[in-house]
């Protein structure tokens, strides 16, 4: 898997911008807020049809514009594939793979496998169950589109029955409805329950090792899924909590509600361990991700690394670089310092300022 190209116009800062990748390590460096970031986003969204800061498209399109592109050019499986998305301001973006239009922006998951890493990921052990459940389903949506598909129904179904929640008080005769959405709700969500499951199990097979040589041996890491309810009690929690969905006109039972508890050395890191063992952890979690998509896939995913080297100590650095082998990386950076003293061996080096970006070899 690489991305031999990226193209865009008029896209956030950029009028018009082309950078060609070298299938090694790429560095972005520059003072910030000139456009690094945004780079990255742009390659983010060729994977997912979505910001990784949750940003809406308008607020993408450069200011001085009505609409923007992107354009990715990608090699995967010795063919190159062609990816193109239409931003608009007042209206939903358009994709197309190949130059043909695809109906369903979930269509694209798994075109383009990338693991993302910036300095807000290394909260994500000690963040919300959100942020952790965000983690699980990008993941599994770019490897799975059984589970994706499973995601997005049970999503809509979940929009819908909080709907109906809300009408009860003012129509009492809508509760009839809820058995409706609750069958979908449980044909949905049991299969979201048992996949998140066996991803767990998958990720713990790796991250042990990896763990293991970060802390240098004196920790031992491991990962359980913390399911709100079960496969098997599903059904039953959710008839048994409708009183308490009506009165607060929200679902309160369900994979929505999942969490991921990390454990080392037997205590749950998010509450009781130090920055460090958290930023370990999370650390661990980024590369046993990168190795989980290889066995997967049988193919690299790109690395895109936001400026999170600068957050890492030595020796979480050399860890990081150390674990890139032959994987195409893009890397951000404010300056090549963190390189030179580590002695790491880039490839393309590419300055940017103000929305322009020079190569400089």
């Amino acid at each position: 898997m690489l991305i031999k190209s990226l193209e865009l116009d008029n896209y956030r800062n950029y009028k018009n911008l082309k950078i060609d990748f070298d299938k090694g390590v790429n560095i972005l460096y520059g003072n910030n807020a000139q456009g690094k970031t945004n780079i990255l986003e742009a390659i983010y969204m060729s994977s997912t049809a979505k910001s990784h800061k949750g940003s809406k498209d308008r607020d993408i399109v450069n200011f001085d514009a009505s609409e923007g592109h992107i354009k990715t050019l990608i090699e995967k499986d010795g063919m190159e594939r062609r990816i193109d998305m239409h931003l608009r301001k007042s209206m939903s973006k358009g994709v197309a793979v190949d130059k043909v239009r695809i109906k369903k922006l979930s269509e694209l998951y798994g075109l383009l496998n990338i693991v993302f890493f910036s300095p807000e990921d290394l909260n994500i052990i000690k963040n919300s169950p959100a942020e952790r459940r965000k983690f699980i389903n990008l993941e599994l949506c770019q490897l799975d589109h059984i589970y994706l598909y499973d995601l997005n129904n049970y999503n809509k179904v979940i929009t819908q029955r909080n709907n109906i929640l809300k009408e009860i008080y003012f129509r009492p005769d809508y509760r009839d409805m809820l058995s409706i959405y609750d069958t979908q709700l449980i044909s949905y969500g049991t299969k979201i329950i048992e996949r998140r499951k066996k991803f767990t199990e998958q990720l713990n097979e790796i991250i042990y090792s990896i763990h293991q040589n970060i802390s240098g041996g004196k920790e031992e890491i491991k990962i359980v899924y913390a399911p709100f309810s079960t496969s098997a009690e599903f059904e039953d929690k959710l008839k048994r909590n409708v009183e308490k969905d009506i009165k607060y006109k929200n679902t309160t039972v369900g994979p929505h509600r999942d969490d991921f508890i990390f454990y080392t050395n037997d205590v749950d890191v998010r509450v009781y361990g130090s920055q460090g063992q958290q930023r370990t952890a999370a650390l661990s979690l980024k590369l046993a991700e990168i190795e989980l998509v290889k066995k997967i896939t049988k193919e690299n995913p790109v690395l895109l690394l936001d400026d999170v080297l600068s957050e890492l100590d030595s020796n979480r650095q050399n860890h990081l670089l150390n674990s890139i082998g032959d994987t195409q990386t893009v890397i951000t950076c404010t300056g090549l310092d963190d390189f030179v003293n580590n002695r790491f061996e880039y490839d393309k080096v590419y300055k940017v300022t103000e929305g322009t970006v020079q190569s400089e070899n």
